[in-house]
């Protein structure tokens, strides 16, 4: 699947299922997020923020598995801390999903995490 694929069909998910690995049992675990694309970047919200487990599994492995229907792509994760960049990731989130919803689901606004498409 090609670069432009891989955004098309991105473009008509809502959410993607994320997979991390437990940073203390190895184990791997799934579980559904939201997201905001903007060109080749990926833009992912913990919703209680840096208090996320698998945002504390992405900090030490520095890698996560994003699937939508037919994508599945392993990533380098760059996690965000900065609130200036982080309060840019929820604005996105705003934007994309809803200021109302975002307020209502999310509860942490000190991290985030960028993914950058091959």
């Amino acid at each position: 699947m090609n670069s432009s694929e891989i955004q098309k069909a991105l473009d008509s998910s809502v959410e993607l299922q994320i997979t991390v690995t437990g940073r203390k049992s190895g184990r791997e675990f799934l579980t559904p997020v939201w997201f905001v694309r903007e060109g080749k970047t990926l833009f992912l919200m913990p919703v209680r923020g840096s208090k996320n487990q698998w945002y504390k599994n992405v900090l030490k492995s520095r890698r996560i598995k994003i699937s939508s229907g037919k994508i599945s792509l392993e990533l380098p994760a760059n996690t965000i801390s900065d609130s200036k960049r982080v309060a840019s990731v929820a604005d996105k989130f705003r934007k994309k999903h809803g200021a109302t919803d975002v307020k209502k689901y999310y509860a942490g606004f000190d991290a985030a995490v960028e993914l950058n498409l091959p």
